[in-house]
């Protein structure tokens, strides 16, 4: 697999495709043989909605939930997974329900809530804005998740918040947008290691062509 993705990489910058979208095209091209996890921050949200008591997991009315637009960016992104013919094994999220339902409508199934994804800011506003990266023990938690291998041929996916990704990649990953994934590839043992960040509008190109 290593040999492939060598080959496929120069194979892309001979026809002088831009190193991001090479990234791009090789990491899909990756995950169709599985052994892959994807961590996705959830979609955009509704923002005259208010996290009001986030942690009571099932009172909808008490926690920001996506918006419109939110939903749809997580449709199209699953549609083209679908089409991309990337198989999805496994499915995590935070227990909020906007991590929840955008893992479904990405993955087409219902996926894991657990407390390892679940907002490490506890819904601070400014937390939220400028993400420290300092929460070690978030940061641990969904690594231990991002370096458990896939069932065989499938890709993990992860579904997670700003905050979480910067404690878990550091600040610099603080600006993960909306709907965007980092990709990495287990091994069998140590961690997993960095391949690509696919942006929502990314997958959506790819599958296009």
């Amino acid at each position: 697999m290593k040999v492939f993705q060598l080959v496929c990489a120069l194979l892309l910058v001979l026809v002088g495709v831009p190193p991001a979208m090479a990234d791009t095209q090789q990491a899909i091209v990756a995950l169709k043989q599985g052994g892959y996890v994807l961590v996705f921050r959830h979609g955009a949200t509704d923002d005259s909605q208010k996290d009001v008591y986030p942690f009571r997991f099932d009172d909808m009315t008490a926690q920001r939930q996506l918006s419109e637009q939110g939903r749809e960016m997580a449709r199209q992104i699953g549609a083209a997974i679908k089409k991309l013919e990337i198989p999805i094994g496994d499915v995590y999220t935070s227990q909020l329900n906007r991590a929840i339902e955008t893992a479904r409508l990405i993955s087409g199934k219902d996926g894991n809530p657990v407390a390892a994804l679940t907002d490490s800011s506890a819904a601070s506003a400014s937390s939220m804005a400028n993400p420290s990266g300092t929460n070690a023990k978030a940061g641990l938690a969904l690594k231990q998740l991002l370096d458990t291998p896939p069932r065989p041929a499938t890709n993990t996916v992860l579904v997670t918040h700003k905050t979480n990704i910067a404690d878990a990649f550091g600040k610099e990953a603080s600006n993960v947008q909306e709907g965007e994934a980092f990709v990495y590839q287990s091994v069998q043992s140590g961690p997993a290691t960095f391949v690509a960040r696919i942006k929502a509008a990314d997958w959506i190109a790819q599958a296009g062509k």
